[in-house]
C-alpha cells in the first residue's frame, strides 16, 4: 500500500534543490506532492530570519550547498544574486500544477546552472513549454493558490523549506531524509521513551527579543 507525502518548497532555497536530488533515496511507492510556498511568508509568520539575512550564516549556507552537491554528485552553480525574487517562478509552477518534472526543471535551472529567474526568464519558460509573456503568473487564482499553500504549510507547523509532511509529522531540510526513511520503516519511531522525553522538555528560559517590553 502506497503512502503519500506533501513536499513544501520554495525555489529560493538551495536546500530545496539538494533535497529534491535525494528523492531517489525514498521508497519508490511513496507518492510525493510538490507544493510551492513563499518562504518569506513563513519567516514573517514565525518572526524569524532566513539564512541569507545573517551574514555569517549566509556564507556557511552557500559553502555547505556547494559541498553537499558535490557529495551527491549533483551539478551546482551559485546564482550571481541571492536572495532573488521567486514569486514569478513559484506562480508559474502552481499554474502548471507543480508536476515533479517542472519542479526539477526549475530547480536545475536555478541551482544546477546558476541562471537568473529574471534575466533568463524566457529560457526557463521555454523549458517549461510556455511563452515568456504567459499571463498565467498574473492570474488572481494562481496568486491566491500560492498564498493558500503558504497558509496551509503554516497551519501544519512548517517553519522552513524544504519540508515534508508525512502522516502528520514534519521532516525539515535536505538532511532529514534518513530520519524520514526510518519513520517510514517504523511508524512508532517518535513514540519511543527517548523521543517522548525530548518532546516533553519544559522551556527553561526565554530569550528577550529586541523591541520586547
Amino acid at each position: 500500500m502506497s503512502r503519500t507525502a506533501v513536499w513544501y518548497f520554495d525555489v529560493i532555497s538551495p536546500y530545496a534543490y539538494l533535497h529534491f536530488k535525494r528523492f531517489r533515496e525514498l521508497p519508490a511507492d511513496l507518492e510525493i506532492t510538490c507544493r510551492p510556498v513563499l518562504f518569506a511568508g513563513l519567516l514573517k509568520h514565525w518572526g524569524t530570519k532566513g539564512p541569507a539575512e545573517l551574514p555569517a550564516k549566509r556564507i556557511h549556507t552557500y559553502r555547505q550547498s556547494v559541498w553537499l552537491a558535490g557529495q551527491l554528485g549533483a551539478p551546482f552553480r551559485m546564482p550571481d544574486k541571492h536572495p532573488f525574487n521567486p514569486l514569478r517562478a513559484l506562480r508559474l509552477l502552481i499554474a502548471l500544477g507543480a508536476p515533479r518534472a517542472a519542479v526539477e526543471t526549475t530547480l536545475d535551472f536555478i541551482w544546477g546552472e546558476g541562471l537568473d529567474v529574471d534575466t533568463d526568464w524566457p529560457t526557463l519558460c521555454a523549458r517549461l513549454g510556455v511563452a515568456a509573456d504567459t499571463p498565467l503568473v498574473g492570474e488572481p487564482a494562481v496568486k491566491a493558490a500560492l498564498s493558500a499553500n503558504t497558509d496551509e504549510a503554516i497551519a501544519a507547523g512548517v517553519w522552513g523549506v524544504p519540508t515534508f509532511l508525512l502522516e502528520g509529522e514534519l521532516f525539515w531540510g535536505a538532511d532529514s531524509v534518513g530520519m524520514m526513511k526510518d519513520f517510514l520503516a517504523d511508524p512508532d519511531l517518535f513514540r519511543s521513551p527517548a523521543m517522548r522525553r525530548a518532546d516533553g522538555a519544559d522551556v527553561g528560559v526565554m530569550r528577550r527579543l529586541p523591541g520586547a517590553g
